[in-house]
């Protein structure tokens, strides 16, 4: 699977907002920062090593470090790790646009172009544009059809322009292959609701609880239908559980305004 940026909000529950106000709005101000990569790397070398390593605690340095790399011919590596690491100092844009430079023209294996591809994704999600982001997953799954993280972003992205039913085709195609994946299941139980079909969203949610009792999303979206169908003690009791099982998260963030607008009252929802 491909592996990389860790990114807060762009499948599944949490980035919905329940009532009928402007959806919460994602941008990187609350996005996870980019973390280094997982295997595979796109070329070997200790100071490639040391720059992705230094990507969480010094995104700066590892600016240098990959204009160095630059400047000794190595170009893979530099792009690479500059790409990251403008997406840690809070430029998704313009890292993306140089993961998908590099993605072109290196001559990396193929899962490792898939992978640089999932980041720069990723990046897209993160300023909203889900056209590119869609463009960079479909492109991936390309060097990687059945890669199921690569299938959950691009769902992400669908739903993002309103492509619901490709969203869920693809939610389905990564399910068929790890029934497991709770991510996914909060997906596409975001999608039939926002379809009008909440028991299959139920029965979605259902499934990602049973396989974890503490998935933030799955609680946070449970809390959703719960509101939605008057069941307001339920609701609350979800959104206090989700607050508590991450609570540092995007997730947390969310279940805590819902909270204060059903204490509000309906006159403020």
């Amino acid at each position: 699977m491909c592996g990389g940026l860790l990114l807060a909000g762009l499948v599944g529950g949490a980035a919905w907002w329940w009532f009928d106000s402007p959806e919460v709005d994602q941008t990187e101000s609350d996005a996870a920062l980019p973390v280094p990569p997982f295997p595979p790397r796109v070329t070997e070398g200790s100071n490639y090593e040391t720059c992705l390593a230094s990507l969480a605690e010094d995104p700066d340095g590892a600016i240098i470090l990959a204009d160095a790399l630059q400047a000794s011919g190595g170009g893979d590596a530099a792009a690479h790790c500059r790409g990251l690491a403008l997406m840690a100092l809070g430029d998704p844009r313009q890292g993306a646009a140089v993961l998908e430079g590099l993605a072109k023209t290196t001559q990396a294996p193929p899962l490792a172009k898939a992978s640089v591809l999932y980041q720069a994704a990723q990046g897209r999600l993160m300023v909203g544009q889900a056209a590119e982001a869609r463009a960079d997953a479909t492109a991936a799954l390309a060097y990687s059809p059945d890669d199921v993280d690569l299938m959950i972003i691009r769902a992400s992205a669908e739903d993002a322009q309103g492509a619901y039913t490709e969203a869920e085709q693809d939610l389905d195609a990564a399910l068929q292959r790890d029934s497991t994946r709770t991510d996914a299941l909060v997906a596409r139980a975001t999608l039939f609701r926002k379809q009008g079909h909440p028991e299959l969203a139920l029965q979605d949610v259902a499934t990602a609880l049973r396989i974890d009792p503490e998935d933030a999303d799955a609680l946070l979206e449970r809390g959703i239908l719960r509101q939605r169908a008057g069941n307001l003690t339920g609701a609350r009791e979800d959104w206090e559980h989700a607050r508590g099982a991450d609570p540092d998260s995007t997730t947390a963030d969310l279940a805590d305004q819902n909270l204060s607008l059903l204490a509000a009252g309906p006159s403020q929802r």
